[in-house]
């Protein structure tokens, strides 16, 4: 059934990265939270970091936005979805506004996201250095595609002394608002650490220079027009996909989650559940073993590298993970989840590390970014799943990546096979959207269900 929902929303985009994106998202998320709004947030692109860092460190709920990954009304309806509370949903583009796949099309770039989902894109526009150029260069972007959905500029590392006569230039000859500027803000930056491993310790530091940015943005920045400009965005069409499955009887997921293990996409999780899985937490540094009476694992991606040593000294952990997979349990695990399955996984000393033992190998470190961007799985027998869109991002490598599936590179010749996938078990570098294919969770769950019966059948014949 195809509906239009009322979604205040806004894009924001930059001509390349490091144009001030993520900070000034993150500032602006600050300022509306700062309101009392309900915000959600979102960013284009397949990244774990952003979304990670918008929950914990300003509050807000976050999620991604991946044209790649899923298909148009899929898109609008997690939009809609993951707006659906909120008064203003605010999506961070990624790289530059044009830049998709390959580096050559369109394709899963925030342009694109802007288009499916009709959302008005304010473009911010490093302006260090420019005068007159500034009104050029947002020329540029506005007309090289007409259906852009640039209707707003906000201009970066600029004067107060020079922003009137910019904005008066560049609204006089062109079809788009400016929303104000931000000036030089040297003790605000966020360094590439921050948005990375962001620890415990350092959150109070962070929040404090995002209320300090927050309070510039309300002075410089019209964050009343922004709102009106979200609130003008076009009613979305939204389509519920159907995933058609759900187990009937609940099934039990022990779900690998702490310090070490922190990529989700939470959509993903969520998913899971309205399938039928209940996803009980564990920790594979703090805990001594495995949830009770489990139906299936999931291990997915994180720092393990930094945390090998407490990884490899929790033996009974390690003992619980090994004896399940000698019982049969099903399950995925994705990069980080994957190197701790290993014989050995090498920390970021170069220590090798004992760990499960599952994957018969070693996981060790590359001296550079070993595989980065999106991939499309292809299977190498039949098992019904097809074409599956994935993505990597890894200094990792592994002595047997498995070879079940062919990894090609979109708008290229490159690929490599990697991914063991046998029986109940799905693991390798890749990260996988379920939206993307739904029938990698379905495999998943209707193995946990098999297994929760032949469980339950022995338990019986015990007794």
């Amino acid at each position: 059934m195809n509906n239009k929902r009322k979604v205040p929303r806004i894009l924001l985009g930059a001509a390349a990265s490091g144009s001030g994106k993520t900070l000034l998202t993150c500032g602006l998320l600050q300022a509306l939270k700062n309101r009392n709004l309900q915000v959600a947030s979102f960013k284009c692109g397949p990244d774990y970091i952003d979304p990670m860092f918008h929950s914990r460190v300003i509050g807000t709920k976050s999620r991604n936005l991946d044209s790649f990954f899923a298909k148009e009304d899929t898109l609008r309806y997690l939009l809609e979805k993951n707006a659906r509370d909120c008064e203003i949903s605010v999506i961070e583009g990624v790289m530059g506004y044009y830049d998709g796949l390959a580096g050559i099309s369109p394709k899963a770039s925030a342009y694109d996201v802007a288009r499916i989902t009709k959302t008005p894109a304010v473009l911010i526009v490093n302006a260090k250095g420019m005068s007159l150029s500034a009104a050029a260069f947002v020329k540029g972007f506005v007309e090289y595609r007409e259906d852009s959905q640039i209707r707003g500029v906000i201009l970066n590392q600029v004067s107060p002394m020079m922003y009137p006569r910019l904005k008066q230039i560049i609204e006089e000859t062109l079809p788009v608002k400016v929303y104000g500027y931000v000036p030089v803000v040297k003790d605000c930056v966020l360094e590439s650490r921050h948005l990375g491993l962001v620890m415990p310790e350092e959150i109070a530091d962070l929040h404090n220079k995002l209320m300090k940015l927050a309070e510039i943005l309300e002075r410089s920045v019209d964050i009343d027009g922004l709102l009106e400009l979200a609130e003008d965005a076009e009613e979305l069409p939204v389509q519920e996909p159907l995933t058609g499955y759900h187990t009937k009887r609940t099934v039990r997921i022990a779900l690998a989650k702490d310090e070490a293990f922190c990529f989700f996409y939470q959509d993903n999780l969520e998913l899971l559940e309205e399938m039928g899985a209940q996803l009980i937490p564990f920790s594979p540094i703090h805990d001594e073993k495995l949830p009770e009476n489990i139906d299936g694992m999931l291990f997915h991606g994180g720092y393990p590298e930094l945390y090998a040593k407490a990884l490899s000294e929790n033996k009974k952990m390690l003992t619980s993970v090994r004896e399940a997979v000698q019982a049969g349990i099903p399950y995925m695990a994705e990069c980080g989840g994957f190197m701790y399955l290993h014989q050995e996984m090498e920390d970021m000393e170069g220590h090798f590390r004992k760990v499960c033992g599952v994957i018969r190998g070693r996981s060790f470190r590359t001296p550079r970014l070993n595989r980065f961007g999106y991939i499309t799985l292809t299977e190498k027998k039949d098992s019904g799943l097809g074409e599956i869109p994935a993505h990597e991002f890894h200094y990792f490598d592994s002595t047997d990546c498995g070879t079940d599936f062919h990894a090609s590179k979109p708008a290229s010749t490159r690929g490599w096979d990697c991914m063991h996938y046998e029986g109940r078990l799905m693991a390798g570098f890749p990260h996988l959207y379920y939206y993307g294919n739904p029938k990698v969770p379905v495999r998943f769950l209707t193995d946990a269900l098999e297994y929760k019966k032949e469980r339950r059948m022995k338990k019986d014949v015990e007794i």
